[in-house]
């Protein structure tokens, strides 16, 4: 079976850059945790069609993120200039079962907990102390609160240290790690996995570019100048998720001249959300008119001022997510917590992330596709079997965390014996 679902979901892509597959499976091949996070597709192959009492017509169909492991959230500066701390990556996103993202979620806990030699009742702890962290954040929500931010003012410990962190980076130098300044203008410096372009594709970016800036909410087209091209380069994806998939960076004066502002944007092929594959709701899959606009609708259906560069496109008849290269992401890094009151605090804190992140795309925002208070409906499921609720998470966690690293050893067996078609 985990062939036949990686050549699925994969097959065209390995076929168009098998050396981009050997080194994501290279990378999945390192530990249960890398091979979780590379291996949606296999996970919503196990889950869907099993039975989930917390799931109505309403609960199956909320936004979700689609691949919430424990290590897609991190930092971002939103649109109103505050440093935040939420889920990232949203190229899985999707409309669909709310527990989904919940599960993925605990396994990741459970194979986390796994490698730092956690016992399972300390895992099972930590999923229930999510769960509870969830259901109280959605409650809150459902009763009036506001859907609040994990900001400087309201972290402490580890994800403010993160915060912190990101704090310190600034524009000057990331463009000082991608660029370089030749005749008293900057442009790309060539590297590892960065290509020059010919002028015919420059034109073919630039073009796609142009189709681009409508669809930003904030575009001023009364001040071109800021959204000039300077420079533009292929880079080849190398990350576990964006394998063989072809993007374009572009340098943009920004909104002075002086070098400093200089922005960079990527403008990346969208690819299919493995869950997309067990959803077969019409109204959801008739929304999106190509999966660079199912990337960024996502994006800003789930983030609260989200990133004021999020649009997209189409190159080549094929859609194009595009977004900033931010000088102030940064990840949580797991391996930096090891204690077991910060992993406790960490998971806390994820549960209401997760929770804001389900209650933003509704009736009340600016997306129609899902037309009803999510927090309400969620919360009315839960209410059936609150305890059963925790519960079901934490046998969940158990069960597919074995599950994951058994997939793993098999994984590495087939990739090191050649069953996959990466020659």
């Amino acid at each position: 079976m985990l062939t036949n679902v990686f050549v699925t979901e994969f097959g065209e892509l390995m076929a168009l850059d098998p050396a981009a597959f050997r080194r994501k499976f290279r990378k999945m091949a390192a530990s249960p945790f890398a091979f979780y996070r590379g291996s949606a597709c296999l996970f919503y192959a196990d889950v869907q069609g099993t039975a989930d009492e917390f799931l109505d017509e309403r609960t199956s169909a909320v936004w979700i993120h689609g691949d919430l492991h424990a290590e897609n959230f991190g930092t971002y500066m939103n649109a109103a200039g505050v440093l935040v701390f939420n889920v990232n990556d949203f190229d899985e996103a999707y409309v669909g079962p709310f527990t989904w993202d919940l599960k993925r979620f605990a396994a990741s806990v459970a194979l986390i907990g796994y490698e730092k030699a956690l016992s399972d009742t300390v895992i099972g702890d930590l999923v229930a102390a999510y769960a509870r962290s969830y259901v109280a954040e959605l409650r809150g929500i459902a009763s009036g609160g506001a859907i609040g931010s994990l900001t400087l003012d309201t972290t402490e410990g580890v994800l403010h240290d993160v915060l912190q962190r990101a704090r310190l980076n600034t524009r000057v130098a990331l463009l000082d790690t991608q660029t370089v300044i030749e005749d008293y203008d900057r442009r790309f410096m060539m590297a590892d996995g960065v290509y020059a372009v010919g002028e015919e594709v420059r034109a073919e970016v630039a073009a796609a570019f142009a189709e681009y800036l409508p669809t930003l909410p904030a575009w001023d087209s009364a001040r071109p100048e800021q959204y000039r091209i300077k420079d533009i380069v292929l880079r080849k994806g190398v990350g576990i998720g964006s394998a063989g998939l072809p993007s374009h960076n572009l340098l943009l004066e920004g909104h002075t001249q002086a070098l400093e502002n200089d922005v960079i944007l990527y403008m990346k092929q969208g690819q299919t959300p493995a869950v997309s594959r067990w959803i077969t709701d019409p109204r959801v899959r008739g929304y999106f008119r190509h999966q660079g606009h199912r990337t960024s609708e996502s994006q800003r259906a789930l983030q609260a001022h989200a990133d004021a560069w999020a649009g997209h496109t189409v190159l080549h008849g094929i859609g194009q997510m595009v977004a900033e290269v931010s000088p102030y992401a940064a990840d949580l890094d797991w391996s930096d917590v090891n204690e077991l009151a910060d992993v406790t605090g960490v998971v806390g804190h994820l549960g209401r992330a997760t929770a804001r992140m389900h209650s933003v795309a509704d009736d009340e925002s600016a997306h129609d596709l899902v037309d009803f208070s999510t927090e309400e409906a969620i919360v009315a499921a839960v209410d059936r079997d609150e305890a059963g609720f925790a519960a079901s998470l934490v046998d969940f966690a158990h069960a597919y965390g074995a599950r994951a690293r058994a997939d793993h050893q098999i994984f590495v067996d087939l990739f090191r014996n050649g069953r996959f078609p990466l020659q």
